[in-house]
């Protein structure tokens, strides 16, 4: 019985959601329902909580609204739309320096005073018992009540704030991303020349998979089980990172300052290096996030400028 009330608080808290979407982009219901090509009752009965609202029907939601299922599903839940506190509400914290924001809702990233300071990860308490879940057992093997006895929340009341384990990783991996793109545009700004902010990308890259490991494993290892949109929407995240990195390679090719034979396959290369870091890097080991990312840049700058191991002449 208490499932049942909390499928029907999730269903609830959904359709309130993509009403405010709809909303939000000035769109009707009747417009809504001609992109989609179903009738306004079909909207009206998801925007009230009234019917079960697929992964897929959500995908084909976003994309009529211009938007993507992550912004849909971490709008705020609280409001007028929003439906009542539950005894899962958690209690509010007196903690003025980093509080976890309530279930449900995103950060509102980027949240750093400089690219290379890190403050403690800022995930509600579901978000941050389904992290954990990913890294110790994986996506597939972790379950939503294994992340509920973790959170200290009900499976129903985790329901009341995350409709799928599907929403909890895309809500952790789309965070991530927009995390490291942010510091990463932070960094560049900084450089004066190409090789400059070559170097500055790599530190960035390297303080951000040992200070953030955590993040950077779950993406690199659970981009197979997003969902499309999302895996593409996080993909194309990815590939805007590496393009920053590409295009001051092909900048200091062109200025002499980089002599690799084959600087497309080394920038992919000096990504790869920096992002495995989450796989093995430790907080207990010989090095520092810092002292890591400082050998990171001179082992990048090493193999761009031919030295050693170029087949340059």
């Amino acid at each position: 019985m208490r499932d049942s009330r909390g499928a029907r608080a999730a269903s609830a808290a959904l359709g309130a959601q993509v009403r405010r979407a709809r909303r939000g982009r000035g769109v009707t219901v009747r417009g809504l329902a001609g992109l989609l090509d179903v009738s306004p009752a079909t909207i009206s009965q998801i925007e009230n909580g009234h019917t079960g609202l697929s992964a897929s029907r959500l995908s084909h939601i976003a994309d009529a609204l211009g938007t993507t299922v992550s912004e849909i599903l971490n709008s705020p839940t609280r409001g007028a739309d929003s439906p009542p506190k539950t005894a899962d509400t958690p209690p509010e914290t007196t903690n003025t320096r980093s509080p976890s924001p309530p279930p449900g809702t995103a950060p509102h990233w980027p949240q750093f005073t400089h690219w290379r300071a890190y403050e403690p990860l800022e995930f509600d308490p579901v978000l941050h018992a389904a992290l954990d879940e990913f890294v110790e057992i994986g996506y597939h093997g972790a379950t939503v009540r294994s992340i509920a006895a973790r959170s200290g929340f009900s499976v129903s009341g985790i329901y009341h704030y995350y409709t799928s384990k599907q929403q909890m990783l895309v809500a952790i991996l789309e965070r991530a991303m927009t995390e490291l793109l942010a510091r990463a545009k932070a960094a560049q700004s900084e450089g004066r020349d190409p090789v400059q902010r070559f170097s500055l990308q790599v530190e960035h890259l390297a303080l951000f998979h040992t200070h953030r490991r955590e993040l950077g494993f779950v993406g690199a290892s659970e981009m197979r089980s997003l969902e499309q949109p999302s895996r593409r929407a996080i993909a194309e995240m990815r590939t805007a990172q590496q393009r920053m990195v590409d295009d001051e390679v092909r900048a200091a090719v062109r200025l002499g300052e980089f002599r690799n034979d084959h600087p497309h396959e080394a920038a992919r290369a000096t990504v790869t290096l920096c992002t495995a870091l989450a796989n093995w890097w430790r907080p207990e080991g010989h090095f520092s996030p810092e002292q890591t990312a400082e050998q990171y840049v001179e082992f990048s700058l090493a193999m761009m400028r031919g030295t050693p191991g170029s087949t340059s002449s």
